[in-house]
């Protein structure tokens, strides 16, 4: 496998093959391992009661502004499993071949770095409609909140999430590489440190004033502030939507410059015997 992802052609048949192989091996991988379904159906099932039941309780006891905190409550809910499936799966992804001792055989392929990165992507993404899919039936048949009601606005919001994850997962992965297993704890905790900033369910004016300049700086801060407008019905908020494409934009391109330079230093450094 090349380790230079700038070295990219238009892809052939080969290069598509060689992407729907790596999807497949990591699909098998899923499918046929139980214990894996735990993060992709448990955790958002759970997640989905807890903050379901919550936001039902709050609107028995408080009226319409219960209400209100139930629908925001459900919408964050499915949002956020949006961007967190998307980076657990492309993350895990690449451990499953540290994990295996695969990574040397990796490198030994005709596989190029940015085929790869695509397979395993196209498996974030079978994964996280699954999840992500499940996490809405629950939410629509437990507590009839039904996430097509934001409208179309979910469309741009939904993509915004998605590239979130895949540049978290890429900065999270480069991070592996350089590293090594010390770094591993940042696939399930880097989200864990994002979402109480990120106004998942609440504006960040909430969140102490010290802690609010790093939220508003956060692109996912103003995706889920899109979210919750759409949420409340107010419509699109087209500034909100702006900040939070050009943020988004900008850590994925930090994402995909991270990832290349700590993989030219994996190379340079010889590294590739901790895996071997």
């Amino acid at each position: 496998m090349s380790l230079d992802l700038s070295a990219r052609r238009a892809p052939g048949p080969a290069a598509l093959y060689r992407i729907r192989a790596v999807t497949r091996r990591h699909w098998l991988v899923l499918s046929r391992s139980p214990h894996r379904l735990f993060d992709v159906l448990v955790w958002p099932a759970v997640d989905t009661l807890l903050y379901g039941s919550i936001g039902l309780f709050a609107a028995d006891a408080g009226g319409s502004t219960g209400t209100d905190l139930g629908v925001f409550l459900l919408s964050g809910t499915v949002l956020w499993h949006l961007v967190h499936q998307t980076q657990i799966s492309l993350a895990t992804g690449f451990l499953e071949e540290t994990w295996s001792r695969n990574v040397l055989g990796l490198l030994t392929t005709p596989l190029r770095g940015w085929e790869y990165l695509a397979g395993v992507g196209l498996f974030a993404l079978l994964r996280t409609a699954v999840s992500t899919t499940a996490v809405a039936g629950l939410a629509l048949a437990a507590y009839a909140f039904d996430v097509t009601s934001l409208g179309l606005g979910l469309l741009p919001v939904a993509a915004l999430l998605l590239a979130c994850g895949w540049a978290v997962a890429l900065l999270v992965v480069g991070l592996v590489l350089r590293y090594g297993s010390g770094a591993e704890a940042l696939v399930w905790g880097a989200l864990s440190v994002v979402m109480p900033l990120s106004g998942v369910f609440y504006p960040v004016s909430t969140l102490p004033a010290p802690l609010r300049p790093v939220a508003e700086a956060l692109s996912t801060t103003h995706v889920f502030a899109v979210g919750r407008a759409l949420a409340a019905g107010h419509g699109m908020p087209w500034r909100e939507l702006a900040l939070a494409t050009g943020g988004t934009a900008l850590l994925l391109g930090a994402g995909m410059l991270g990832l290349a330079r700590m993989l030219r230093s994996f190379r340079r450094r010889g590294l590739i015997t901790r895996y071997s």
